[in-house]
C-alpha cells in the first residue's frame, strides 16, 4: 500500500480492505499491514481480487471518497462513488476542452513535449552506453533533430502544427529504430513501422506493447474520473480511446519501446515465438505472448522515482499517476498539464 498525491493505491492478489474507525485498514491474510486515516484521502485504488468490507464501502460512500476496483494486472473493473460526487465535473471540463482546439493545444503540446523528451533521452543513453557498437553519427543527428522539435512545440499554436512536428520527429525516431537493436539478426531487423498488420517481428512487438499500454492508459483514466474516449491531440472516432492515446504519447518510448528492446537485445524472444502468416503478417504465438506478459508484468514491479512528484513508486503506476495529474489539471488545481519526463 502506498499513498500518493492523496490517492491510496493497494496492490496484491491477497489484500484486504476493511474499515477501522476513521481509518482505511489493509490486511494480508488476517495480518495489518498498514492504516490509514480516511480524512486524508480522496480516493483509493485497489489493486486487488478480494476487494473491501460493506463497513468500508459505506464510510467512503458517505465521505464521497470514490473506490476503484482493477486486476492486479490493471485491468479497470469499476468504481464504487457516491451520489454526490459521481466524477461528472471533471469529465463535464474534459468535454469543454475537447471541443475548444485552443484550450486543447496546450495539453496536445505537453503529451508530445515529454514524448519527443523521452525519445531524446534514449538516443542519448545509446550515445551513452553502446558508443562502440551504433551509429553514433546517426544518433547524435536524431538526438538533435528532437531537441530542435521540442524548441518548435514550444512556440505552435494548433493542433495541425503539433501534429506535423510530432510526425516528423517520429520519421526520424523511426529511421534510426534499428540502430537501437544491437543483437542483429534475420528475426529482429526494422525498416519502417508497419501497423495492422505489423509485418516483421520487431514490429509485431511494438504493436503489442503498445496495445498493452494503451489499454493500462485507458484504465488509469477511468480510474481518476475521465472519458478515455474524449481526446485533446487525436481526434474522436467511434470506438477509439483518444484520450488514453493521447496519455500514452509520453510513454511509448521510455516504457513500451525500451521493453521491446530488452527483449530483443538480452534474445528473450527467438524466431519460435512467432507466427509468420502467408500474407507477411507476423504476430506472437502462444508460447510468445506467455513469455512477453511475463516480462512485462515483471518491468511494472520495477521501481523509479517520479520526476514530477518525486515519490518512489513502481513503472505501473505510471499510467495511473499521469491520469491523476491529467484530472487534476482538467480541474484547474494544476496551472499546466506535467508530462512524464524520464532520465
Amino acid at each position: 500500500m502506498k499513498t500518493i498525491l492523496n490517492t491510496l493505491f493497494i496492490s496484491g492478489d491477497d489484500s484486504y480492505i476493511s474499515l477501522d474507525g476513521g481509518n482505511a485498514r489493509v490486511s494480508v491474510e488476517h495480518v495489518v499491514k498498514g492504516k490509514v486515516p480516511l480524512v486524508n484521502l480522496d480516493a483509493i485504488v485497489a489493486f486487488t481480487r478480494l476487494g473491501a468490507s460493506p463497513a468500508l464501502l459505506a464510510e467512503c460512500l458517505q465521505r464521497n471518497i470514490p473506490i476503484s476496483f482493477l486486476t492486479p494486472s490493471g485491468k479497470f473493473q469499476g468504481t464504487v462513488v457516491g451520489a454526490v460526487n459521481g466524477n461528472v465535473v471533471p469529465r463535464e471540463q474534459q468535454y469543454r476542452i475537447s471541443d475548444d482546439q485552443n484550450a486543447s493545444i496546450p495539453f496536445a503540446r505537453n503529451f508530445i513535449i515529454g514524448k519527443i523528451f523521452n525519445q531524446r533521452w534514449m538516443v542519448e543513453r545509446y550515445l551513452r552506453d553502446h558508443s562502440l557498437v551504433v551509429d553514433v553519427n546517426q544518433l547524435k543527428q536524431l538526438s538533435q533533430a528532437l531537441q530542435e522539435a521540442i524548441e518548435k512545440l514550444r512556440e505552435v499554436d494548433s493542433l495541425a502544427e503539433v501534429r506535423g512536428i510530432e510526425g516528423n520527429a517520429a520519421a526520424n525516431y523511426f529511421g534510426a529504430f534499428d540502430s537501437f537493436i544491437l543483437k542483429k539478426s534475420t528475426v529482429f531487423t526494422f525498416n519502417e513501422r508497419s501497423r495492422r498488420p505489423p509485418m516483421n517481428a520487431t514490429n509485431a512487438l511494438l504493436s503489442f506493447a503498445y496495445s498493452l499500454l494503451a489499454n493500462e492508459c485507458a484504465s488509469a483514466l477511468i480510474t481518476a474520473g475521465l472519458d478515455p474516449y474524449v481526446g485533446f491531440l487525436h481526434q474522436d472516432r467511434p470506438g477509439r480511446q483518444s484520450l488514453a492515446l493521447d496519455l500514452m504519447e509520453e510513454l511509448r518510448g521510455v516504457y513500451a519501446d525500451r521493453f521491446v528492446l530488452k527483449m530483443i537485445n538480452k534474445q528473450i524472444l527467438t524466431k519460435t515465438d512467432f507466427l509468420y502468416q502467408e500474407s507477411g503478417a507476423v504476430f506472437l504465438n502462444e508460447e510468445g505472448r506467455k513469455k512477453f506478459l511475463n516480462q512485462w508484468a515483471k518491468k511494472k514491479t520495477e521501481k523509479l522515482t517520479h520526476p514530477f512528484i518525486n515519490e518512489p513508486i513502481i513503472w505501473g503506476m505510471v499510467p495511473m499517476i499521469q491520469a491523476i495529474l491529467l484530472a487534476r489539471t482538467i480541474r484547474g488545481d494544476l496551472d499546466a498539464y506535467p508530462p512524464f519526463l524520464w532520465k
